[in-house]
């Protein structure tokens, strides 16, 4: 299935993108590190914040399938550029979190389904191999 999305340059480093099949938009502007003011999510921001929303949305959909719930879990990536050979995402760290009162309520195996779900997300699986981003799992007590 195609989605389109329209993206305008602004002017000034900043760009406003348009989600075609809900015309709700966003605003993206360069970071302060690469001659923007960094007022909104910069592009490389919303590629970890895919990650981190994906990543939740795919155990989300195992969760519901298995009649789980993990409401209120959260995730947190670390993007982490680098400059060489060229300035490209180096790492995005991403640490997921189950809340005490939901992962109580989860067995061995129900976290090993959430956690496939997650490490099988199609925003991880389009990264390129040369972006660290490894994902950790936190259960609360």
């Amino acid at each position: 299935m195609a989605v389109e999305i329209d993206v305008v340059y602004q002017g000034e480093l900043r760009c406003k993108a348009t989600h075609g099949p809900s015309q709700d938009q966003l605003t993206t502007d360069a970071p302060v590190d690469n001659h923007g003011k960094g007022e909104s999510f910069s592009p490389t921001d919303l590629v970890a914040t895919a990650l981190g929303a994906c990543s939740l949305t795919l155990m989300g959909i195992i969760a519901e399938r298995n009649k789980l719930d993990i409401a209120g879990s959260r995730s947190h990536v670390m993007k982490e550029m680098v400059q060489e050979p060229v300035r490209r995402i180096g790492a995005l760290k991403v640490t997921i979190t189950v809340p005490a009162e939901k992962a109580s309520k989860l067995t061995a195996a129900d976290r090993t389904k959430l956690e496939h779900a997650a490490l099988h997300c199609p925003v991880h699986k389009s990264l390129h191999p040369d972006i660290h981003a490894p994902i950790e799992f936190v259960y609360e007590s």
